[in-house]
């Protein structure tokens, strides 16, 4: 009884995993041995059914391929046999080609040498007038050119003739002083602008006188002409705006650039001032700024002396004291003590002029420090930027001098920033306190003036 009961056990076990594999809904309810051995044969048959059909597919499927497989290799042999025939044909033409090659330098004879050498030279030409400037003006001028420099065929006499005609156009563009209109990359939007050129040495706008540069290399439809990424200015940049001022007839300066542009671009390595100082890093910095204020603590006390020194000079002749100079000061404190001794009088005065030098004396101490320090931090930066190279040199090695520049550069714009500050803080400090001295020698000249005229007065 307990075998037939785990024999049950066991039957109802698959019957429910066969019923989870087949997705049979878990709300089926089986309610006899009968019933589940019934449903199990169902499914069963269910699945042979399913398989059944999935081998008929794959059956199917697998003639397909094959056909497929037969029409491949049809077609693979049909284009291989199409190569064969496609490359005897080739054979074919390239043995009359060489033929032919032999016909034409045998027919060509002595005169073979010489086409060759009109095809070398209209190479070479071509290339000389693709970087030439006035071919931003005559953008299509070397396409005959380059015909005769391609062709295989024989040149014929306009080809011939166009070489040397060419050569006589090149030479007369290049004593010209033209304006023409052009189109520029970066500039006006695209938009058409006169550019006046100076034969083939330089090329700039008349609105401006931007300088251009020429480049050979652009695909056709796009300009050839952009507009220098840094201007060169000063002179340079003012003869260019007095050809483009200039009229008929009037003889002025150009700017010529006998390599063609390459010495025009090459202002674009040559830093500005922003440029040099920002070389020296924050010592650089430091010492700019240093300069600034000491420069314009020097006017202002320059201004205030001179203003001082002419009220004092001013009050040397008028009887009634000011409070608003110095030696005003210093007579209204004779006023003050002018019933005492002569002993205490002049000690008065004294401490009236004390009291009045340091106001003079303001700011020369800044000033004389800025004109020391100065150049002590140039020469710090000069350390510490040689300190630079080195490390560079140790890393990379000396094999390229651009990783030394900026230690370089380093040393050597500090050095300079130093002394360039340390200059006008120094002749700033000696004239202020020039100044503060012939102020303080008016007080003293004027104070001893005072006690005599009172012990005079007193002994008279």
């Amino acid at each position: 009884m307990s075998t037939t009961m785990k024999k049950i056990a066991k039957t109802a076990v698959f019957a429910l995993s066969a019923a989870m594999l087949m997705n049979v809904p878990a709300t089926a309810q089986v309610t006899s041995v009968e019933q589940l051995l019934q449903q199990v044969r169902n499914d069963a048959a269910k699945t042979k059914q399913e398989n059944a059909a999935r081998e008929r597919e794959f059956k199917s499927r697998r003639d397909t391929q094959a056909e497929k497989l037969r029409a491949a290799r049809s077609e693979l042999a049909a284009l291989e046999r199409q190569a064969r025939s496609v490359q005897s044909t080739f054979d074919a033409n390239e043995r009359k080609v060489s033929a032919l090659e032999g016909q034409l330098n045998s027919a060509q004879g002595e005169f073979r040498e010489v086409f060759g050498l009109a095809r070398s030279k209209a190479g070479e030409f071509k290339a000389t007038l693709d970087s030439s400037l006035i071919t931003s003006e005559y953008p299509n001028r070397t396409n005959v050119l380059g015909r005769v420099a391609e062709s295989k065929a024989l040149p014929n006499t306009d080809e011939l003739n166009n070489i040397w005609k060419s050569m006589l156009d090149e030479i007369k563009y290049q004593r010209q002083v033209k304006t023409y209109s052009a189109t520029i990359n970066n500039y006006n939007n695209g938009a058409e602008v006169e550019v006046t050129r100076i034969g083939p040495f330089s090329v700039f706008t008349r609105d401006g006188a931007d300088f251009l540069e020429y480049d050979a290399s652009t695909e056709e439809g796009v300009s050839s002409l952009t507009t220098l990424p840094k201007q060169p200015g000063g002179v340079v940049s003012k003869a260019a705006n007095a050809v483009v001022k200039a009229k008929a007839g009037e003889l002025v300066f150009a700017p010529v650039d006998p390599t063609r542009g390459s010495l025009l671009k090459s202002f674009e390595r040559v830093p500005d001032v922003r440029e040099r100082v920002a070389q020296g890093g924050k010592i650089g910095y430091i010492i700019v700024a240093l300069a600034f204020f000491g420069v314009i603590l020097g006017l202002l006390r320059i201004v205030m002396l001179f203003m001082t020194a002419t009220a004092v000079k001013a009050q040397r002749k008028k009887a009634q004291p000011s409070k608003g100079n110095p030696l005003g000061r210093v007579m209204m404190a004779y006023e003050a003590v002018k019933d005492k001794d002569e002993e205490i009088i002049e000690l008065k005065l004294d401490e009236a002029i004390l009291k009045e030098s340091p106001k003079l004396e303001m700011g020369l101490n800044f000033l004389k420090l800025g004109a020391g320090i100065a150049p002590l931090l140039g020469l710090l930066g000069t350390v510490t930027g040689m300190i630079k190279t080195f490390q560079a040199m140790m890393i990379y090695g000396t094999g390229d001098p651009q990783l030394m520049a900026g230690g370089i550069s380093e040393a050597l714009v500090t050095t300079m920033l130093g002394l360039i500050a340390a200059i006008p803080l120094l002749i700033l400090h000696s004239f202020c306190a020039s100044m503060a001295r012939g102020v303080q020698g008016t007080l003293e000249e004027q104070s001893a003036g005072i006690v005599a005229r009172h012990i005079e007065s007193r002994r008279g």
